[in-house]
């Protein structure tokens, strides 16, 4: 399953070189909670649940799976989860939002000890700054290759928050390549061993070659935890290991190992707008729903190039309550039964896009404009597929050049006076 880069659409060129004990049996009628909506906060859940004690996890309610045909009914579940040998182990969402938890407070580290510093100085050793330069370029024009779009928003940035984003950018394509490339088939557990051994290098300033030398610069320079860069290393092994998704907080976790890790690479990058009241932590949740509103898309649009390769990225325990099987994906005919399932995948979808709005308002200024051109044309994607009678089997969903051009005056106008004020008809709520 391609990776979702935060903002641009899967790769598809080759750039290389280069984780259910309910705790509870109390149902909760969803309806009292308006849609529902995964991605709240552990704070925001156990306020409604009148417990204050969130950060240690003790509640959680679950406002992630719609819980799909089981009617307007919602459980109330523990944070823990029990294997099957009966240990106890953390739910997918809470091991991603410690994960959340450790960047935030990396970033607040950095706020308290620079205080109104961007990034680290610059520390030039003769003979490396012309050789930075050149690395930093050439990521450039490999995000200008491959993410037209997105590149066009960066050049609004601040010289070294672009360079820094196009290093992120080009590591992850290339760690997406090394099991969606050419040479996918030749790529083992002991590569990608290599791969995170050469990433821990990296992070010590030891970069294996000139596009590692720009990203060892930037996590020099910027408070990027290595945390999401393994895990996206981790969501490369899953797909070479598993092809079927039991529930979706099997699905969440995998969606956050490829994609949600792509936002917590940035944030730190885009920085969070001085005049925001929003906390550290809601502006990285939001980043991390950005994410996975994108890996869930880019899901439901290549269900049909994912069955010819034997897979199925979508809940099997959901499939079922829908009255369909892994046969009838392979089958690839619509039928109302598809129809349902997929409007409340893509209902899901857009829940996660409505949480990421939230946060993109609150970075800084000159970051907003690519995360909102992204956000736009990925959720356009889900209407896309909507016209196309649901029909992902055979037809991809796409956006059009002329929506895409389309999309990005609107999105700038966010940009600058926020989405309340400004309205778009090139996607749904």
């Amino acid at each position: 399953m391609t990776v979702a880069l935060l903002w641009v659409a899967s790769p598809n060129t080759e750039v290389s070189n280069s984780f259910a004990f309910f705790h509870s049996v109390r149902v909760l009628d969803s309806s009292k909670f308006g849609s529902v909506d995964r991605s709240l906060m552990f704070k925001t859940r156990a306020k409604r649940s009148g417990n204050q004690k969130w950060k240690s996890g003790l509640v959680n309610i679950d406002l992630r799976n719609p819980c799909i045909g089981s009617g307007n009914k919602l459980p109330i579940i523990s944070s823990m989860v029990a294997s099957h040998a009966g240990e106890m182990a953390i739910s997918s969402e809470e091991k991603v939002y410690n994960v959340v938890l450790k960047q935030a407070a990396l970033v607040k580290k950095q706020l308290r000890s620079s205080e109104d510093l961007d990034v680290k100085p610059d520390i030039v050793l003769r003979g490396t700054l012309s050789l930075l330069s050149e690395a930093y370029e050439r990521c450039g024009e490999v995000c200008a290759e491959y993410a037209k779009t997105f590149y066009l928003g960066t050049l609004l940035m601040t010289p070294e928050r672009r360079r820094a984003i196009w290093a992120i950018y080009v590591w992850c394509r290339r760690t997406d390549e090394l099991v969606d490339g050419p040479n996918a088939s030749h790529i083992t557990p002991t590569a990608l061993d290599r791969w995170e051994a050469r990433l821990e290098d990296l992070f010590r300033g030891r970069p294996f070659d000139m596009l590692d030398a720009a990203l060892s610069d930037t996590v020099t320079k910027f408070p990027v935890d290595i945390q999401p860069f393994k895990d996206m290393i981790e969501g490369m092994r899953m797909d070479l290991k598993k092809s079927r998704y039991q529930n979706f907080d099997e699905l969440y976790l995998y969606c956050y190992y490829v994609a949600g890790t792509v936002g917590l690479m940035s944030v730190p990058v885009m920085g969070i707008a001085p005049e925001s009241q929003a906390s550290t932590e809601s502006v990285y949740n939001a980043a991390l729903a950005l994410g996975i509103a994108n890996q869930l898309t880019n899901i439901l649009r290549d269900v049909g190039e994912d069955a010819r390769r034997g897979r199925i990225y979508l809940p099997q325990n959901e499939l079922a309550q829908a009255g369909l099987s892994d046969d009838d994906i392979f089958a690839g005919k619509v039928t109302d039964k598809w129809r349902n399932f997929m409007k409340d995948q893509i209902k899901r979808a857009r829940m996660f896009f409505n949480e990421a709005e939230k946060g993109v308002t609150e970075l800084s200024a000159a970051s907003r404009w690519p995360v909102w051109a992204s956000l736009l044309l990925y959720r356009r994607i889900l209407d896309e597929i909507e016209a196309n009678d649901y029909n992902n089997f055979t037809k991809r969903a796409y956006v059009s050049k002329a929506k895409k051009i389309a999309s990005l005056p609107i999105a700038y106008a966010r940009s600058v006076f926020g989405p309340s004020k400004i309205s778009s008809p090139l996607t749904k709520a």
